[in-house]
């Protein structure tokens, strides 16, 4: 009787499972690589805002997923500790050959608990930029030297653009050979075969078939700049009262954007929906993406809007130049400007052919760099590199 090979036994830990880019990466890796050679377990923190898809591949994976509440994004020492520990009890149990950590939080205690469980290789994805942008000179500082600290217990660092790679070699957080590079992938297909009446889910919306929809689908923080989209809109409909504007997500600034809506008098042609399971479906009904981030990753929207031919305005932030190719796919503007997005904005509303001929550049476009399966090919590849190492 011959002996079956040795599965390469893989943890992926992330933060949290709820609506974003980096769940679907981790969703994507776990399902698509060949489980005949590796065993993939997904270990995260408490989610509460999960897609459809993400709900369905949790249910699928079931033994395979262990959840750590005390895994949380805030800084909470306690929970931080409670949370280190079990980790590192579920490594030492479980003796993953690789352990492969997403997002900030994640990563940091799971490189930590790895490297004293023993675990023979580690690998992180950022999945954004925390070096600047986010906590002011001094958070920025600190927690570059955290990162420094924690890239040393690190095999392989893994950016999701050039940018990023970059900034990990400008700040000396890690040398360059230790750091690759590999693009999102996104499952186009899957994304392109989703069944809806588009009447349907325009009306569930509140908003008129000949409306043109503008969308901003993310967080509703300071970060990602939904204030400047609010200050675009009222410039917009001054212009043209046949446009509607939606906002898909939730988040700390979603009370006052409500309230500058109202007293702007625009309330009436904003929607804010929170949390939805059904991106995917309401993404295929709108005819305009608008990215107003003030720093950025990658965007993970951006990918999915290209996919279904859906022009986007976005700011000339982050990795997102890396992935809006500027008046061929999209426009891009400067941050925290509302002027130069209400412009973007006109300027796709008054030509539709323009808006027809960026979305199918888009769907080229993505195809061609962004796919899921690239993306896994590139992961598994790496995988293989470290254990032979």
């Amino acid at each position: 009787m011959e002996n079956k090979p040795h599965k390469i036994k893989v943890a992926q830990v992330i933060t949290r499972m709820d609506w974003g880019g980096s769940p679907d990466i981790v969703r994507i890796l776990c399902q698509q690589i060949d489980p005949d050679l590796f065993d993939n377990r997904l270990i995260m923190g408490n989610s509460t805002h999960l897609t459809m898809e993400t709900k369905r591949f949790l249910h699928n994976l079931n033994t395979k997923v262990f959840s750590i509440y005390q895994l949380q994004r805030n800084i909470n020492p306690f929970k931080d500790l409670i949370a280190l520990i079990r980790l590192y009890r579920c490594f030492r149990r479980e003796k993953f050959d690789i352990v492969h950590t997403h997002t900030a939080k994640a990563g940091a205690l799971g490189r930590i608990a790895a490297r004293l469980a023993g675990v023979p290789k580690v690998v992180h994805t950022s999945h954004g930029h925390n070096f600047y942008g986010y906590f002011g000179p001094i958070g920025s500082k600190i927690i570059i030297f955290v990162e420094k600290i924690l890239t040393a217990m690190t095999d392989k660092i893994t950016a999701l653009t050039e940018l990023e790679r970059r900034d990990f070699i400008t700040y000396k957080v890690s040398p360059q050979k230790k750091i690759m590079v590999f693009n999102s992938g996104v499952e186009f297909e899957k994304l392109r075969n989703i069944e809806i009446d588009p009447v349907n889910v325009r009306a569930s919306l509140s908003v008129d078939e000949d409306e043109i929809l503008i969308s901003m689908i993310g967080r509703l923080e300071e970060v990602k700049g939904p204030e400047h989209l609010i200050e675009a809109a009222q410039i917009v409909l001054k212009k043209n009262a046949k446009v509607r504007f939606l906002f898909v997500g939730d988040g700390a600034l979603r009370q006052s954007l409500e309230t500058r809506c109202n007293q702007m008098g625009i309330n009436d042609k904003v929607i804010f929906t929170g949390w939805r399971a059904d991106v995917p479906q309401i993404l295929s009904v709108i005819d305009i993406l608008v990215l107003p981030s003030i720093n950025e990753a990658v965007g993970r929207i951006l990918l999915e809007a290209g996919a279904l031919g859906i022009p986007v305005v976005a700011t000339y932030v982050g990795g997102v130049p890396e992935i809006i190719k500027d008046h061929e796919t999209g426009i891009l503007v400067p941050p925290e400007s509302p002027d130069e997005i209400a412009d973007a904005v006109m300027t796709l509303i008054n030509d539709p052919q323009q808006r027809k001929r960026m979305g199918e550049t888009a769907k080229v476009w993505v195809d061609d760099k962004f796919s899921a399966g690239r993306m896994v090919s590139k992961i598994t590849g790496l995988y293989n590199d470290l254990l032979k190492q």
